[in-house]
């Protein structure tokens, strides 16, 4: 008991930059408060005093705004940074070294009994925010990002993000030559970001523009056979959104971009 408590104090240096000495975190910091009462309740808990574990986290959950229930299982070395609004459901496990940030809800997506909460393995983070749900897994070193909601099995060493969560893959989200060309001249220029960045929605979009581009290139060629055959169609340009009159705010048209 005492083991866990002095890593759980000492593992707050690690985590959080604004600690300064034991005896800030281990007043001031809520985290630290749901987490050392957790270990009690999760003992009553296990020796059948259900209704006294259940009070007492009713009373963690009153003084630190953070619900765990006395069932789940967490490891060594767990912090929770802020933790306002985290829940924490009765089958939930989570393993050693892991990180929540406030907001985050390891929930159920059944009211059936058994193993209806997540596993997370050794590692894990889990940013402000986030919901997963369900007996699913997220492998070890996972990281979850703020308001992502995860319903699927995460690997190990993996990034999700978004709603529902999305593997953030390593693969390149820079567009290829011919999608640049066809969101210039459409005048979409999102890609002001860096191509490093695991974007899924970056690369949704890409592939979304490279079917633009092939269905441009079909569109060309059947007008390039109807003119073969005799056929009369109006040649006329894609409008670019930079020469489409905006709205000044002011009731007045104008062209060119509105920054």
């Amino acid at each position: 008991m005492f083991n866990h408590l002095r890593e759980d104090i000492n593992i707050v240096f690690d985590r959080d930059p604004a600690a300064r000495t034991k005896a800030e975190i281990l007043i001031t910091y809520s985290g630290v408060h749901a987490v050392i009462l957790h270990r009690m309740n999760h003992w009553l808990w296990q020796n059948n005093f259900k209704f006294t574990a259940r009070f007492f986290s009713s009373f963690t959950r009153w003084l630190t705004g953070i619900e765990i229930h006395p069932g789940a299982v967490i490891g060594k070395r767990f912090f929770i940074d802020h933790g306002m609004g985290v829940v924490v459901g009765e089958t939930a496990v989570i393993g050693d070294d892991c990180t929540l940030y406030h907001g985050v809800t390891l929930g159920g997506t059944s009211w059936n009994k058994g193993k209806r909460h997540p596993t997370l393995g050794t590692g894990v983070v889990v940013g402000a925010g986030a919901k997963i749900l369900g007996p699913i897994e997220i492998g070890d070193n996972a990281r979850v990002g703020s308001n992502s909601v995860v319903v699927r099995s995460v690997p190990n060493d993996a990034t999700v993000v978004g709603i529902p969560g999305r593997i953030a893959n390593a693969e390149r989200t820079k567009p290829s030559p011919e999608q640049e060309a066809i969101a210039k001249k459409i005048g979409f220029d999102a890609y002001g970001t860096s191509h490093e960045i695991p974007d899924p929605v970056a690369v949704a979009i890409n592939r979304m523009l490279e079917h633009i581009h092939t269905l441009d290139k079909e569109v060309e060629q059947m007008c390039h056979e109807i003119k073969a055959l005799g056929g009369r169609i109006d040649d006329k340009k894609v409008v670019e959104i930079d020469s489409l009159p905006v709205d000044d705010g002011t009731g007045s048209r104008c062209k060119g971009r509105n920054t």
